[in-house]
């Protein structure tokens, strides 16, 4: 797997991946979450790649304060051969090249498998409660 910077002819092969893993949701129009993303870092939104397909993904971002991880996806066909691992890697590198000190994700509560992956990696769980609030509706 090469690991690369996501560009715009990879959208649609992007929007499959995420959709094959479950992590689409109605609410969230994957296609602008891309645009939005190409405006603010878009050297850390990252792409797997086999034989020049994309097969994996993550988005990074680090707001000065604390860094953050969106969209993580490995196609099911690649999954368990440490592509995620290895995404996670590259992406906490980058961040700590820009001085970010702490990585935050958040993860569904019945994801119990990515929440094994996290803690296998050397993430805990924060004794916090994530609050949301939509500022632009996607539908």
């Amino acid at each position: 797997m090469i690991i690369r910077p996501y560009r715009d002819a990879d959208e649609a092969e992007v929007i499959a991946l995420w959709r094959a893993c479950g992590l689409t949701r109605p609410w969230n129009d994957p296609a602008k979450d891309i645009a939005r993303k190409r405006t603010v870092q878009p050297e850390l939104f990252l792409v797997g790649e086999t034989a020049s397909v994309p097969m994996a993904s993550a988005m990074f971002g680090f707001d000065g304060h604390r860094g953050w991880v969106n969209y993580l996806a490995v196609a099911p066909a690649y999954q368990r051969q440490g592509a995620a691992r290895r995404l996670m890697a590259e992406g906490e590198a980058r961040l700590k090249a820009l001085g970010c000190p702490k990585l935050n994700l958040q993860v569904r509560g019945a994801n119990t498998q990515a929440l094994a992956f996290y803690q296998h990696l050397g993430y805990a769980t924060d004794d916090v409660v994530s609050l949301g609030k939509r500022l632009i509706a996607d539908q």
